[in-house]
């Protein structure tokens, strides 16, 4: 299968979903599926037309994580297995840095480094059939890389559940607990995830982008630090020309007329 037939890519009023495309293969994250996804980050990242990036899965599993067989097959290589968590977690970081937002939309099962996908992205609809887990500890490989992701978006107490337990979680207390922002019935999945990012694609793209960036960023400082930071951030901010137009649209009560500078 080539990285086009792995991921397929649809455009849409601004909002670019790339579905990852190998369900009998439980749309694991093969060496080949990473790196077809990182380009496609790569390329997504300096695409004009893009406002909104929405992950998806075809078939019943969303990502069920690394791809197990093709590790049995390099269980005595070091430089593999490293090679394979460094592109990994290359990815999850293209995914945070990315200059769009980004949705995850889960419909099925999201395991290990399925389920770090999903805490890695910005947001995350999901249907009410989802499970999700970081079930390593149950092969004796504890899941430290979806740790990473997971322990940025739950509290503690339940990412180390998850991690020591390796059990399902439903959707629902996956929403509880913060790993998912909504659930609802699947048949109103892509109706929900569409409204969601067409709402967030209707806004400044160079506001999104310089919000999405310092959102990461001022999370690892102190609350001195980020106060001085965000305010330097939204002084830059109200230079630019969509912040200006913004302000006088919404005084003069019309649409704004976003020029993404």
């Amino acid at each position: 299968m080539t990285a086009e037939e792995m991921i397929t890519v649809a455009k849409d009023n601004g909002i670019t979903t790339l579905t990852l495309n190998q369900p009998e293969n439980r749309n694991s994250l093969s060496m080949a599926m990473l790196q077809a996804l990182s380009d496609q980050l790569e390329e997504r990242a300096g695409d004009a037309e893009t406002r909104v990036v929405v992950l998806a899965a075809s078939g019943r599993v969303f990502c069920a994580g690394h791809d197990l067989k093709e590790i049995r097959g390099q269980l005595d290589s070091h430089q593999f297995q490293l090679d394979l968590f460094n592109l990994c977690s290359k990815v999850m970081q293209q995914i945070v840095n990315l200059p769009k937002p980004v949705i995850a939309r889960v419909a099925g099962v999201a395991t290990a480094a399925g389920c770090q996908l999903v805490a890695s992205c910005d947001l995350a609809v999901a249907a009410d059939t989802a499970r999700f887990a970081t079930p390593g500890v149950n092969i004796g490989l504890f899941c430290s890389t979806p740790m990473v992701a997971l322990s940025r978006n739950v509290s503690r107490k339940h990412a180390m559940e998850m991690l020591l337990t390796g059990e399902m979680v439903s959707a629902h207390r996956a929403e509880q607990i913060g790993l998912v922002n909504r659930v609802v019935d699947e048949q109103a999945l892509d109706e929900t995830v569409h409204h969601l990012a067409a709402t967030i694609a209707s806004k400044s793209g160079h506001t999104l982008q310089i919000g999405k960036e310092a959102f990461y960023q001022q999370l690892e400082m102190g609350l001195t630090e980020a106060y001085d930071f965000t305010s330097e951030v939204m002084a830059k901010n109200m230079q630019a020309a969509d912040a200006q137009e913004g302000i006088c649209a919404f005084l003069d009560k019309r649409k704004p007329d976003w020029k993404d500078k």
